[in-house]
């Protein structure tokens, strides 16, 4: 894959060499990313940042990732602050915007709408998420983390364990996830949900294609018994026709420290994209594992900064220039206490 100025828009664009590629520039992104030494690589350059669906996570840290390698971020939030709630088109929205930026992060409520707009956009175009489709840039930061932690283990990312849990139709997150898992060897994959909220059957024959083995099953106690991994995700409610219909699953599949400890191995990592769904009602990942060695869920947001800054590198050409334009860290923090 050529890097420069090219548009991260599915998962599917990805070689394993070009993974290896991503993780290897994303591990150097460490001092930066604790702010042991800054850099001013991209600066002058310009994210747009557009998000017309909520995003905590995903747009702040394409923000910051943008920031620390000394970029600038302009944000747009929610269709009613943009031109679309005029009637604008993606197209002359796509024109217009990528005027003003050197790059451009999406996240759009309609599979399919991160591509159209890129299809028009001057500058490259990030998917932070469209619909139930994709989410590229989660499934790197997930296998990254998966990766940083079975290396933990003396594990690697061929033949290891992963259960994901809960609603495998609407999560993007684990949807592109798992054709990542197709560039690698023999995993052990684990589908737990709902039969109606079930992962897309194509993605299923993608992985066994694959030559992964793969169970679908509504019983967590047994999936979560031999695996390194346990990927929990919540219920998409947003993606549902009505309050009531997402009401029917919440809560269905909580993990807390006495399944965790009575049914997994006791090195098993927990993940989850987040957020988690922390009402009383729905306790997915109960807040008791907050302390638990196990829980990787904070690490993944960390990671998720490393990756993303690894990707603008590429993106701009500028992977290999990162260390020309630093220096030291001029401020005291708890995380450098200079």
């Amino acid at each position: 894959m050529d890097f420069i100025g090219a548009n991260i828009l599915s998962v599917s664009q990805f070689e394993r060499v070009d993974i290896d590629r991503v993780f290897e520039v994303a591990d150097a992104m460490g001092p930066y990313a604790r702010r042991e030494k800054v850099t001013r690589v991209l600066e002058g350059a310009i994210l747009g940042n557009m998000f017309l669906e909520p995003s905590t996570r995903t747009r702040l840290s394409f923000g910051a990732a943008f920031n620390l390698l000394g970029g600038t971020v302009r944000e747009t939030v929610g269709i009613s602050a943009s031109a679309m709630a005029k009637g604008e088109s993606l197209y002359d929205t796509a024109r217009v915007l990528s005027g003003y930026s050197d790059v451009i992060c999406m996240r759009h409520p309609q599979e399919g709408s991160v591509a159209e707009f890129a299809a028009a956009s001057r500058v490259p175009v990030v998917n932070g998420g469209d619909g139930a489709n994709e989410h590229p840039t989660q499934a790197l930061l997930d296998l990254y983390t998966i990766r940083k932690e079975l290396e933990g283990h003396g594990r690697s990312l061929d033949e290891f364990r992963i259960a994901m849990i809960g609603d495998l139709k609407h999560g993007r997150t684990v949807h592109s996830l798992c054709k990542l898992l197709c560039l690698f060897g023999r995993v052990q994959v684990a589908l737990v949900s709902p039969p109606e909220l079930a992962m897309p059957e194509e993605i299923v024959d993608r992985l066994r294609k694959a030559g992964h083995q793969v169970t679908v099953t509504d019983q967590l106690e047994g999936a979560i018994a031999h695996v390194d991994i346990v990927y929990s995700t919540r219920i998409q409610e947003e993606r549902f026709a009505s309050q009531e219909e997402a009401d029917r699953y919440r809560g269905r599949f909580r993990l807390n420290r006495d399944i965790f400890t009575r049914h997994a191995e006791p090195n098993t990592v927990i993940m989850h994209p987040l957020p988690r769904d922390s009402r009383a009602e729905a306790n997915e990942l109960d807040i008791d594992l907050n302390e638990h060695p196990s829980l990787a869920i904070f690490r993944q947001t960390d990671n998720g900064l490393l990756v993303r800054m690894a990707l603008f590198a590429l993106l701009l050409g500028v992977e290999d220039k990162v260390d020309h334009y630093a220096h030291a860290v001029r401020w005291h923090s708890r995380r450098n206490p200079v």
